[in-house]
């Protein structure tokens, strides 16, 4: 989870608080539909807490859905890495690349996703199109 060190700087831009306090505000914002402004923040918080699952998911929902395709599919690639069983990062992996133009790259994620949680509808129908996709770019 995220900790509650006190990361203040005197770097201009530097937002007040502890980094859960990014952290709590950046999630805020994503929830009330502004992700730029959410994952401005929360990148803030990921470079003061790394290893943080919590704020580099958060990050990464709130970079995809601010279109921010390529770096939504890193913060999802480094949570993957760093714990290859968190079965949403492997999906976010999957969609972000797919975005991105790179069908190919995001059918494995997606369905390693599908293998770990064959029940969430989303993840299957997420593989079916990428899959069929795929097959209709071969039969061109």
């Amino acid at each position: 989870m995220v900790q509650g060190r006190n990361a203040h700087d005197d770097s201009p831009g530097t937002p007040e608080g502890h980094v859960y306090d990014w952290y709590q505000r950046g999630v805020k914002l994503l929830k009330e539909g502004s992700p730029a402004a959410a994952a401005a923040l929360l990148e803030r918080a990921a470079m003061a807490e790394p290893e943080s699952r919590s704020i580099r998911e958060a990050l990464a929902r709130a970079q995809f859905n601010s279109r921010q395709y390529a770096e939504a599919a890193e913060s999802f690639r480094l949570i993957v890495d760093a714990n290859p069983a968190e079965d949403y990062a492997h999906f976010g992996l999957g969609l972000a690349l797919w975005r991105t133009g790179d069908v190919e790259g995001a059918q494995e994620p997606l369905a390693i996703a599908v293998a770990m949680r064959p029940d969430e509808r989303h993840y299957v129908s997420a593989l079916k199109s990428v899959r069929a996709t795929l097959r209709a770019r071969r039969e061109m």
